[in-house]
C-alpha cells in the first residue's frame, strides 16, 4: 500500500474488513492455539454496557472522567481512544488506554459476570477453531476494586469446564501482575493466588513498562520457578529501553530468563537479541494489530518477517480485541499473512509454533499438531 504513517483507525478498519472478505477458508479453518490474549481486553462497549446495567454501577471511560449514560455514548468514546495521528501522538493514547482499560474493571463484580467475560472470548475462540488458549487476566485491578479472588476465579472455572465440554476448547490462565504496582503487591497476590494453581499455569508481567524493567520483579518470578510455573513477561513494541527489557526476560529474570517473551517485536532490530533468543529457544507471542496501531505498513512486515526468518517461534494473537478493531486470532493471522508474504505452509509453521510453545499437557499438544498437518492436507492434497 506504500503508506509511510501509521494507519489511521479508519485505514485499519477497511483493511480489517478487506481481509476478511478475501474468505480465507484455510486460515480460518486451521486448528489455533491462542496465548496472548487479555480477558480484560476483550471488555467490548457492548459487553461493558451490559455488565454496567446489570450490577447498577456507574460507566465511565476514566476514573475522573463523566458518566456515560447510553451504550451510544461509550461507543462513541471508547473510539476515541482508537489512535489516530491526526488526533492523538503514541504516549497521549497508551495514557488513554491504560485509563479506559483499568477503568473497565468496575463492571466486573460477580462471579456472572468474570463467567460471562471469559465465556465472551471461548464462544467467539471456538468460532475460530481456537483449540487451547492461556488467558492472561489482572487479578491486582480486581482486588483493587474490592473483588474477592472466589468471584474472580469461580466464575473463570465455570467458563473453563463449560468450554472444554461444549466448545471443544481447552484453556488455562495466566496470571498477570501490573509493573507499575509494586514488586510487594506482586508477591501478595502471588501468594493469594497459590490455592488455584490448578487453573493458572503461568506468570507475567504487563501494564506500562516505562522505567519498569524485568528485573524488578526477579524475586516472585524466582520463588514462582521454583513452584513449578511457567514465566513470561511483556516487553511492548518501541517502549522505552525496549532491547534491554528484551534481554533481561531472555537471560536474566528468575536465574537464567523466561520461558516466552510478549511482545518484544523490536529483537528484529537487533542480531545479538536474536541469537540469545535462538540460543534459549524462546516462545514469542506476537501480536501484529497492536502495532499497526502505532508504526509503518512498510516497517511491520519486515520486522515480523525477521523474527519468522531468523528461526524464532514466534505465534500469531489477538491482544486487546475490544481496543484494536475488533480484531482477534482470526484477524491478526489474516494481516500476517498480507503484511509479510506468508503461504499457507508458513501459516501451518505459525499454528504449529503456537502448538510447541504452549503449556498445556503434551497429549493435548500432540493432538493439536495432528489436526494442523490433517487440515494442511486437506488443502494441499499433493504436498
Amino acid at each position: 500500500m506504500g503508506i509511510e504513517e501509521a494507519l489511521s483507525s479508519d485505514l485499519r478498519e477497511k483493511l480489517r474488513d478487506n481481509l476478511l472478505a478475501a474468505n480465507d477458508k484455510y486460515v480460518l479453518e486451521i486448528p489455533k492455539v491462542e496465548l496472548h490474549v487479555h480477558l480484560e481486553g476483550i471488555l467490548t462497549a457492548k459487553l461493558r454496557w451490559k455488565l454496567t446495567q446489570r450490577n447498577g454501577t456507574k460507566l465511565r471511560i476514566a476514573k475522573n472522567g463523566r458518566e456515560l449514560k447510553s451504550l451510544e455514548e461509550l461507543e462513541a468514546a471508547m473510539d476515541l481512544l482508537r489512535p489516530d495521528s491526526s488526533r492523538v501522538n503514541n504516549d497521549e493514547e497508551r495514557f488513554q488506554f491504560f485509563e479506559a482499560y483499568y477503568e473497565g474493571f468496575e463492571c466486573l463484580k460477580t462471579k456472572e459476570d468474570f463467567f460471562d467475560l471469559a465465556m465472551y472470548y471461548l464462544e467467539r475462540a471456538a468460532k475460530m477453531n481456537v483449540r487451547y488458549c492461556e488467558l492472561f487476566f489482572d487479578p491486582q485491578g480486581h482486588t483493587n476494586c474490592g473483588t474477592p479472588w472466589t468471584v474472580m476465579m469461580d466464575g473463570f472455572r465455570e467458563a473453563q469446564q463449560k468450554a472444554e465440554k461444549e466448545l471443544n476448547v481447552k484453556s488455562a490462565w495466566i496470571m498477570c501482575f501490573l509493573r507499575d504496582l509494586s514488586p510487594e503487591s506482586a508477591m501478595e497476590h502471588y501468594k493469594a493466588a497459590l490455592p488455584y494453581r490448578d487453573m493458572i499455569v503461568g506468570i507475567g508481567l504487563d501494564s506500562n513498562e516505562e522505567d519498569r524493567p524485568p528485573a524488578l520483579f526477579d524475586e516472585v518470578f524466582s520463588l514462582a520457578r521454583r513452584d513449578g510455573f511457567k514465566l513470561t513477561m511483556h516487553c511492548d513494541a518501541d517502549s522505552k529501553n525496549t532491547h534491554e527489557h528484551i534481554r533481561q526476560a531472555a537471560s536474566v529474570v528468575a536465574g537464567h530468563g523466561l520461558d516466552r517473551i510478549d511482545h518484544g517485536i523490536n529483537a528484529a532490530e537487533n542480531r545479538d537479541l536474536i541469537n540469545l533468543i535462538l540460543k534459549r529457544d524462546l516462545g514469542m507471542t506476537i501480536c501484529p494489530w497492536s502495532y499497526l496501531r502505532h508504526t509503518t505498513y512498510s516497517e511491520l512486515g519486515p520486522k515480523i518477517r525477521a523474527l519468522y526468518d531468523a528461526g524464532i517461534k514466534i505465534s500469531i494473537n489477538s491482544d486487546d480485541p475490544a481496543y484494536m478493531e475488533d480484531c482477534w486470532i482470526l484477524e491478526n493471522l489474516l494481516l500476517s499473512k498480507h503484511l509479510c508474504g506468508f503461504d499457507n505452509k508458513d501459516i501451518a509453521v505459525l499454528a504449529r509454533n503456537a502448538a510447541n510453545i504452549c503449556w498445556a499437557d503434551p497429549a493435548v499438544k500432540e493432538n493439536i499438531l495432528q489436526e494442523i498437518d490433517l487440515v494442511y492436507a486437506k488443502f494441499h492434497p499433493a504436498s
